[in-house]
């Protein structure tokens, strides 16, 4: 996992979702796991 200030090229990965957890942006993608972050 990835953690970054910005999350714009993961969302625009396909079939990455944005995620808001514990005050924390994840991005989660269940077609490409690589493509997981989180911000904050």
């Amino acid at each position: 996992m990835k953690v970054r200030n910005s999350l714009k090229s993961l969302k625009n990965q396909p079939g990455a979702q944005i995620v808001r957890r514990r005050g924390r942006t994840f991005v989660i993608n269940k077609k490409n796991p690589r493509f997981k972050g989180r911000q904050g």
